[in-house]
């Protein structure tokens, strides 16, 4: 829309706050704003010199304006904010939400259990969170195992179910974690006054629930229980344990929300942090792409309004750095000067901050576009899939093979926090293990890298993979055994056709979903050690050491072979191949030619 064009259309337009939309040639939405004066805010856009790309990019692809005059210019804010998240313009900020994150669900059943996931369904059950971090769930999941006896199995505790005595308590009743309402020991009413002590703990009112126990321990005590009430005490002690390590700000702030936003070139950073009863619950940061030049207020005003939303905000006060709009005009906006309100916002600011700086050096390392917070949360997602003791922030992996049955080599790489670190691969030439041997070969070159590290006084990985069967993975045990390092690093094996992960001694394998990002990073390992064995046999070719009888095949050439090679990762295993399977790696005229080869070799040896 040109300069003339838009002046048919200005005297049209109200000076009364409201909503703008930008249509494209294509009739579609490209951007939408709010405005106190909507011809002066439209208007600027076509009566001044526009420096910024993107906004002249913008003025250049409108077609159309269209515009909703509003009473105020907070119902401007609301209206702009329902149109952005069901347009989602091109232009416009959009905060999307991240599915990764974990939640603990109650979920909507009888006698609901409690438990963690990633996937919120629409089933009518209660989504507690997100949480910024697996850790902060499993404590809080431990805390209300301890604490508030609950049914964990999967039994469909129907009243009628229950009546005809369908079920037995199980072992989890006789410890103590649970009351049987599977057998009629615990009635409803009972267990949704326990479910709200959990909605509680979870929210971080541990107040409410060390208050309700007291009151259950006094009972007991006047009843002369005493047994009863000094295992109330132990639970309240604990309560109170995990409530002096909470980041207590000041008790009588109760129930605050706290944001902040920096800003540089190209990008926001918005910190928000959640403060029930005085401790700090959630704290989150986002870093936001620039579009336009969007003022802070109207940034900090989206992702306020988004993630008092995401996080089931129930605060009637909001601590922020400049003047913000939020959807509930009974919400309080403060913006201390100083006191425990300042504080709070400083603190807000310093993890800003941080995670700012943690993004700019990633950037100048080029160590990848993943956030930190996001490369974590794939780890702890790994962690939680393989139930290990430590975040897997260090990995490695080791993989074995050889050519025309001779010259066994072996390859390792190495991740950290879920980046490759180049410079720790490491390869080798087996040297005390005679003929072809995968199992004694895996064996020597775990014993190499592991004393080694030993020797150096390197830390050690959290887990070892090993690409091979169960063999390759005894084998590698056998060393870790001897250089006495059991326990103290992960060790698993990974199926080279299934993906299926595998620890020693057990018969049934783990299987990720298969388009999760933990079974991405694990693939991304697998693929990276078979790369650089390959590239380690290929100097090797280069140097003379050996010959693939692979390129001795008329009409095969080096770029065939490591094809073959990369795929099946031996000649022998290329040998025993149909023509059918190697058509799909080198098509159907070099596979004939393989495999009419390897047929004829068999004829001759037999």
């Amino acid at each position: 829309m040109t300069k003339e064009e838009f002046s048919k259309i200005l005297p049209s337009i109200p000076h009364q706050p409201g909503c703008y939309k930008y249509f494209s040639k294509e009739n579609q939405i490209i951007y939408v704003g709010k405005a106190k004066d909507l011809r002066k805010r439209v208007s600027s856009y076509f009566n001044k010199n526009i420096e910024n790309f993107k906004t002249r990019k913008l003025v250049g692809l409108i077609s159309a304006i269209e515009f909703t005059v509003t009473e105020s210019e907070h119902d401007a804010f609301l209206l702009e904010n329902s149109l952005i998240k069901h347009y989602q313009p091109r232009f416009n900020i959009v905060l999307k939400d991240d599915k990764s994150y974990p939640f603990i669900v109650i979920k909507k059943e009888p006698f609901p259990r409690v438990f963690f996931t990633r996937r919120v369904i629409r089933d009518g059950s209660e989504y507690i969170g997100p949480f910024t971090g697996l850790m902060r769930v499993r404590e809080l999941l431990e805390l209300v195992r301890q604490n508030i006896p609950l049914r964990t199995c999967s039994l469909n505790l129907t009243e009628s179910n229950i009546s005809k005595g369908k079920f037995k308590v199980c072992l989890e009743y006789h410890l103590g974690n649970c009351n049987g309402p599977c057998q009629g020991f615990q009635n409803e009413a009972d267990y949704k006054e326990k479910l709200q002590l959990v909605r509680h703990v979870l929210k971080g009112n541990i107040g409410d629930v060390i208050k309700s126990l007291k009151e259950e321990m006094n009972r007991h005590a006047a009843a002369l229980e005493f047994e009863k009430a000094q295992i109330i005490k132990k639970k309240i002690e604990s309560l109170q344990n995990y409530q002096s390590r909470s980041v207590v700000v000041n008790p009588r702030l109760e129930n605050v929300d706290v944001a902040c936003i920096l800003t540089d070139d190209t990008h926001f950073y918005v910190n928000y942090m959640m403060v029930t009863n005085g401790s700090v619950v959630h704290s989150n940061t986002l870093q936001i792409d620039k579009k336009l030049d969007e003022e802070d207020n109207d940034v900090l005003s989206l992702a306020l309004d988004n993630l008092m939303e995401k996080y089931q905000s129930i605060a009637r006060e909001v601590i922020v750095p400049l003047p913000v709009n939020v959807t509930d005009p009974a919400i309080k906006v403060t913006i201390p000067k100083a006191g425990d309100k300042k504080q709070l916002l400083d603190m807000a600011v310093k993890n800003a901050q941080i995670f700012m700086h943690e993004i700019r050096k990633k950037a100048t390392l080029l160590l990848g576009e993943k956030t930190r917070e996001s490369t974590m949360l794939i780890l702890e997602e790994l962690q939680e899939a393989l139930q290990l003791s430590e975040i897997p922030v260090h990995i490695e992996c080791f993989d074995n093979s050889n050519f025309q049955g001779s010259y066994p080599v072996a390859a390792m790489v190495c991740f950290r926090n879920g980046l490759s670190s180049n410079k720790e691969y490491r390869h080798f030439h087996i040297k005390t293990v005679e003929g072809i041997n995968d199992f004694a070969s895996m064996s020597e070159v775990v014993y190499r890298r592991y004393k080694r590290m030993l020797d150096e006084k390197e830390s050690l990985p959290q887990l070892v993979i090993i690409d091979g069967g169960k063999g390759q993975l005894g084998a590698a045990l056998e060393s870790i055994e001897k250089l006495g390092l059991t326990g103290r690093m992960a060790l698993v094996g990974l199926a080279k056709k299934e993906e299926s992960i595998f620890f020693p001694g057990d018969s049934e394998p783990v299987q990720l979903p298969y388009d999760s990002p933990a079974h991405l990073l694990v693939r991304r390992i697998r693929d990276e050690v078979h790369r650089f064995g390959i590239t380690f046999h290929r100097q090797i070719r280069s140097k003379g050491t050996f010959k693939n009888e692979l390129e001795e095949i008329p009409g095969i050439g080096e770029k065939t072979a490591t094809e073959l090679l990369t795929a099946f990762r031996s000649v022998k295993n290329i040998s025993t191949l149909t023509e059918r399977e190697l058509t799909k790696v080198i098509g159907a005229s070099k596979a004939r030619v393989v495999f009419d080869y390897f047929q004829q070799k068999l004829k001759t040896q037999n």
